[in-house]
């Protein structure tokens, strides 16, 4: 008996533990994908990443998943991390695919191009071909059938921007409604009406409406930041975990990447609010008396006095206005 003991003891120490690699994960979260059960599909595709981080594959699948459950922001997230890292063609293709989902047709165009630049006879060739075609037809119909709705249009956007930039709240929200009701494929308008009525003393209406939107659409990015700068002010500390949300993603679009920058300044978050302002592009920025003003206060706030004051005596040229500010050494928080 003790005998046989010592025998099955040994054959169980001679036993090779099973420890699965990537591609046991990733073919598993491709077979969840196919029959459409997407929560699990993550999982899998989720535990493949942690294998192998490197591995531009399993973050492009990953990013199909999100985009068929139409989270493109965090899609596109996951393709700028492999673009950063390395040139994986395929993304290109992708990344333009969820512009599109996501109106952008500008920026849709322009990585669907780079696409077939890149890789002309590619997988995605005959779909990126497609997408170009789509989009010159949206282009052309809508230069045939909306030129004067367009003028319209781009009139009441910069008077809108003027005064949102200026924080003249007041004087934008009939802009903005205007907006809302003759263009109301616009959907980004909505975010402005609520920071107006936010700023303008109606703050729970503000927030009803973001809260609203984000029920409806969880990964709307543009919720999230109205939501982290909404309840900061009211010191809330539900702007935390906006926070951490908006930290997560790092868009392609410049207005996008602004944005985050100025909410992690306007939140004190000035650390994040320097890394963001960095990868900002200057052609961009520069119209904005709201990013000379706030990533100057970031620089101050994160011990660069002379970069601060650059950015301000800049600013001040630029935006003369921006002299009825104190500058960012007087911020208090």
């Amino acid at each position: 008996m003790l005998k046989g003991k010592r025998n099955k003891a040994k054959t169980n120490n001679n036993v090779t533990p099973f420890i699965p690699e990537g591609d046991f994960y990733y073919t598993k979260g491709v077979e969840a994908f196919k029959k459409r059960k997407f929560d699990i599909a993550i999982k899998w595709i989720q535990k493949a990443i942690e294998a192998k981080p490197y591995f531009p594959l399993y973050k492009c699948q990953l990013s199909v998943i999100y985009t068929e459950i139409g989270a493109y922001h965090q899609a596109n997230q996951l393709l700028t991390d492999v673009l950063q890292t390395g040139e994986y063609v395929d993304c290109y293709y992708l990344a333009a695919n969820n512009y599109a989902h996501l109106g952008l047709l500008q920026d849709a165009k322009k990585y669907a191009q780079l696409y077939l630049d890149k890789k002309p006879e590619g997988d995605f060739s005959n779909d990126a071909a497609q997408l170009l075609d789509f989009i010159k037809m949206e282009d052309e119909e809508e230069e045939n059938l909306a030129l004067e709705d367009e003028d319209e249009l781009i009139i009441l956007q910069e008077t809108a921007f003027y005064h949102i930039e200026n924080e003249e709240w007041e004087t934008a929200i009939p802009v903005i409604e205007e907006i809302m009701e003759h263009f109301p494929e616009q959907k980004l308008a909505v975010h402005d009406y609520a920071q107006a009525l936010f700023y303008t003393g109606k703050k729970e209406e503000a927030m009803h409406i973001e809260e609203d939107l984000l029920e409806e659409e969880p990964n709307n990015l543009h919720s999230h930041l109205n939501l982290a700068l909404f309840y900061y002010e009211t010191e809330d500390p539900a702007y935390q975990k906006h926070i951490q949300i908006i930290n997560n993603i790092y868009p392609m679009h410049e207005e996008q990447k602004l944005r985050i920058a100025e909410v992690f300044a306007k939140t004190a978050n000035y650390t994040l609010a320097y890394e963001r302002y960095q990868n900002v592009s200057l052609e961009q920025a520069k119209r904005r008396i709201s990013y000379y003003k706030w990533f100057s206060v970031t620089a101050y706030k994160t011990g660069n006095p002379s970069k601060a004051l650059r950015l301000w005596e800049e600013g001040l040229k630029r935006h003369p206005k921006l002299s009825e500010e104190e500058g960012p050494w007087a911020l208090k928080k």
